[in-house]
């Protein structure tokens, strides 16, 4: 790119009232460009509601032989946290909580599935990739 291809457009007063830039270098660059000049536009994702309900009733039924552990990991791309109640960002979305001991996390990293099957004395992790079921 030279400095001649980009060109400033001024009024008749000789203030910059914009810059030509040619299409083949926007087209290049539209992505960033744009990210970098309407950064009110680049919309964030929104995450969905988690079942927080469902999570403190399981909590409220508590009796197995362990502390409550918030910890979650993904053994599909490694991310992990000791608490997923507190991240901020959050890097696991809560899906499902049950009774049973069963309780489902997003992995918003690779969007695996990871779940922790809690049993009286243990609690073993299952860590899926998402399947959409039709």
């Amino acid at each position: 790119m030279t400095t001649k291809q980009v060109q400033p457009l001024y009024n008749q007063a000789g203030q910059l009232q914009g810059v030509f830039i040619p299409a083949e270098i926007w087209f290049k660059h539209e992505n960033n460009l744009e990210k970098i000049l309407f950064p009110e536009a680049v919309s964030q994702p929104e995450i969905p509601a988690e079942p927080i309900n469902d999570w403190k009733q399981f909590l409220s039924f508590w009796d197995f032989n362990y502390p409550v552990e918030k910890g979650v990991k993904c053994d599909h791309c490694g991310c992990s946290t000791p608490d997923w109640t507190a991240d901020d960002p959050k890097r696991f979305l809560l899906k499902a909580a049950s009774l049973g001991g069963m309780v489902s996390f997003l992995c918003l990293e690779c969007q695996y599935r990871v779940t922790k099957k809690h049993f009286k004395d243990h609690v073993v992790y299952e860590c899926t990739p998402f399947t959409c079921r039709v």
